[in-house]
């Protein structure tokens, strides 16, 4: 997998993925698009929500939406890495075993989700949920 980042202009960068999508960040602290860090996060969100959606679709449940809701923590100097980082899902659908919802969570994170087990290597990884009627 390969991707690149040009520079616009200014503190304004564009990242081109590998499968020809791009994406505006922006270095100063997010006045125009997300910042690199936000990027992050957002990835974390986007990979484990992922896993979540599709296990729960494969267990047969009846899920109608899926939010990660993700609050993070970092460093005050530089490097600013994150210090921690808690996903927390808001699963809704008919008659969802919250068993199963519980598992799924705890499974991307822990098994599948490739963006937060790198995280997780240097970061303190968490998660949660609550489970909606629709």
């Amino acid at each position: 997998m390969r991707s690149r980042v040009k520079w616009v202009e200014e503190m304004t960068f564009l990242g081109q993925s590998n499968s020809g999508h791009s994406v505006v960040m922006d270095g100063n602290g997010g006045e125009k698009a997300p910042s690199p860090m936000e990027m992050v996060l957002m990835a974390a969100g986007g990979c484990s929500s992922v896993d979540v959606v599709d296990g729960l679709k494969s267990a047969g449940q009846k899920i109608t939406a899926c939010e990660a809701q993700i609050s993070s923590e970092r460093r005050e100097q530089a490097p600013r890495i994150f210090t921690s980082a808690n996903l927390h899902f808001v699963v809704t659908g008919h008659d969802l075993d919250e068993a199963l919802v519980e598992k799924v969570v705890a499974d991307s994170l822990q098994k599948y989700c490739s963006v937060c087990l790198m995280l997780g290597e240097g970061v303190e990884m968490t998660h949660s949920y609550e489970v909606l009627k629709a």
